[in-house]
This record gives structure tokens, sequence and C-alpha cells, in this order.
């Protein structure tokens, strides 16, 4: 069962900010835009310093870094206590992509992405034919200095590659793929997610959010509610595919129940053509595109006074609205600013858990298998 959490109270807060640089911290930061998702990519972070602050990192330290490991972090000053007592929480560790000097406005912007930059910059042309997933994932965190929070898989990744030769990876354009496309690659085959949350790479099996938060709109600054009518409607998803093994052609489609719904009503349809599967894998993406599809029928823009606990991974239930979108919804986006004018706040995006309003269980999904003529 999900733990339930609570949005912070009224009551005073005083948040603060911390910033250490290649392990030392930055006096004078001034402002921070931490921006986490849920789309097998980089979070991002945006932060401010004023120069001066430090006069060990005046403009001439920053203007001649040649390389810049930010961990940005963000406590909050329990009442009467001193400056310095905050307990410091890390939200996002990496490395500085852009730095932005600004002499005259006594500034410095630092902009970067967290550690999945290191796989998504590294490229690869190996295989790793004879290894399984989690051996390939354990690896490439190696490489890089990440601990590996991995769960075991069992299938050789030659079993997914078989006779597929238009994988990028084994022909002569594997150049262009990086480490990083390889283990979303090989999440996906796995039904698996693959993310980076400060220094450990995580490659686990898909699932619901551990932990829920709560949402009522009169702790919220503003609300957000949009429903995308042509989704509310029943979703029918086509793949199709050419097994060169089998020499066959065949068509696998999964769809979507509406159970208000007029018998006539006729189902938004989605095509897609995949080289060299087998009906259960292309079944496979039929079900989960339409997942994925099916959760974008409603989806919510909340701004909150910031806190801690949220992250990509965790739900959000809805209540309080007296509509159909009281219900819990799966995390998209999260974008939290913190700054000495603008206090510290944030904006979630965040997409429904079911599908559709009166969409049928994945069980109930219809196949159809249609023979090459």
């Amino acid at each position: 069962m999900s733990d339930v959490l609570s949005l912070p109270s009224g009551a005073m807060r005083r948040p603060r900010l911390c910033v250490l640089a290649n392990g030392a911290p930055v006096a004078g930061a001034q402002h921070a835009e931490l921006v986490a998702n849920n789309h097998y990519a980089a979070d991002r972070f945006r932060v401010s310093v004023a120069l001066g602050a430090d006069p060990a990192m005046g403009a001439d330290f920053w203007s001649a870094a040649d390389a810049l490991t930010l961990d940005v972090q963000i406590g909050f000053l329990p009442d009467g206590a001193p400056e310095g007592a905050a307990a410091w929480i890390s939200l996002v560790q990496g490395d500085v992509d852009l730095l932005s000097v600004d002499p005259i406005g006594g500034t410095v912007r630092l902009d970067g992405r967290d550690r999945t930059a290191l796989l998504i910059e590294a490229r690869t042309q190996e295989t790793f034919s004879n290894r399984t997933s989690s051996e390939i994932a354990t690896i490439l965190a190696g490489r890089h200095g990440l601990t590996a929070a991995v769960a075991a898989t069992t299938t050789p990744v030659g079993r997914y590659y078989e006779i597929e030769h238009d994988r990028i990876t084994l022909d002569a354009f594997s150049r262009a793929t990086t480490e990083w496309d390889l283990l979303v690659w090989l999440a996906e085959r796995e039904q698996f997610d693959v993310w980076v949350a400060g220094s450990t790479l995580y490659f686990q099996p898909a699932s619901d959010a551990v932990s829920t938060m709560v949402l009522e709109p009169g702790a919220l600054i503003d609300l957000s509610m949009e429903r995308a009518l042509t989704l509310a409607r029943d979703i029918e998803v086509t793949v199709k595919s050419w097994n060169s093994r089998q020499q066959n052609a065949f068509t696998q489609t999964a769809r979507s129940g509406s159970g208000g719904a007029p018998a006539s009503n006729t189902p938004a349809s989605y095509v897609y053509v995949r080289p060299n599967l087998t009906p259960d894998q292309a079944l496979k993406i039929a079900q989960g595109r339409l997942t994925e599809l099916s959760r974008h029928e409603r989806v919510i823009l909340a701004s909150m006074p910031g806190e801690l606990t949220l992250t990509p991974r965790t739900q959000i239930a809805l209540t309080g609205t007296g509509t159909a979108f009281d219900q819990t919804y799966f995390i998209d986006r999260i974008e939290r600013r913190l700054s000495v004018r603008g206090g510290f706040t944030q904006r979630v995006r965040a997409r429904n858990v079911s599908l559709g309003s009166t969409a049928t269980p994945p069980g109930d999904l219809v196949l159809s298998t249609v023979p090459n003529p």
C-alpha cells in the first residue's frame, strides 16, 4: 500500500540553497532552477552565483574552469536554528555544460545535466550479445563510477537481436549509438525503467510508484486540468511487422474499450511499423503504446510551495475539485525554483494513471493476427 504524503503546511518555512562545486561550498548562490523528468532523459539544473561573495571564486576563477561538477542541495532551516543548521537534501548532481560570466551584473550562471549525461555522451559499438541486460547495466555503471542498483535479468541480449540487422548496434552506423541509447533499448525490451539519481544508476522493473502525495486545491498556488477528448474515445493501436526468419507478415492490435461510449463510436487509431518482430513482441509493443497514449487523456499542471519529497517516480492523488479529475496521476515533470526574491516553489506536470476514463483493463486487450496473403 502506498504511503500518503502531505504538502508543507502554512507554517513559516525557511528554505536554503547549498551548492558544491567539485566538492567545495560555493558562497553567494542566489538562484536555482531544477528540472526532474520521467522521460529516459537527464535531469537539468541552472544555478546563479554572485561574483565576489567568495574572493577565491571571482570572475578569473570561473573563466579559467575547465571542468565543474555541481551538487545542488536544498534544505529547510528549523525555526530558531542558526544559519547552516539546515538538513540538506541533494536534488541533482552532475557536470556543468555551459558557464556564463556577467562581470557587469556580477553573476555567474551554471547550466548542466545530472550524471545521465555521462552515458549520453559515451559512444559505443559493443553489442554484448552474450550478456544479459542487467550485466550490461552493471558494466556501464562501473565505467562511469556509478553505483549500480540493478535487478537481475536472465535473457542474453543476443536473443533480442536475432537476425535483426537493422539494429543500430550491429550495423555500420553503430558509432551513432550511445551507452544511454543501449540501456533505454534494453529497458524497453525487459519492460524495465532506467534512470540516474545522484551517483546511482537504476535499472529495475517498471512498477507503480511506492508513495503518493495528496493534493488539495486549497494548498496549491494554481491548478490547470486538461483532457484530450481524442484520447477519451476508444483507442486502437496496431503494430505491423514482417519477420524475415518466418517469411511472414502479421498485424497485432490492442484496444481499450470505453464503456460509456456508443457502440458506433469510431476508435482513435494509431499504426506502427516495426521490422523483424515475433507476434508476441508486436503485441507487447501494441499494449505498451496503448498504455502510453491512454495515460495522456487527463493532464494536470499544479504550482505549489516547494518541497523535497516528490520525484518523477512517485504519484499524486488530486482530491477536492468535485470533478472527474479527482484521481491518481503519474508525475511527468517537476520544475523547482529557489531564489532570494521568489522563494521556493515548484510546478508539477502529471498524467492520469488509468487506461482512459472507463477503459477495460490490460488483460482484456483485443488481439488479432493477420497472416500474409
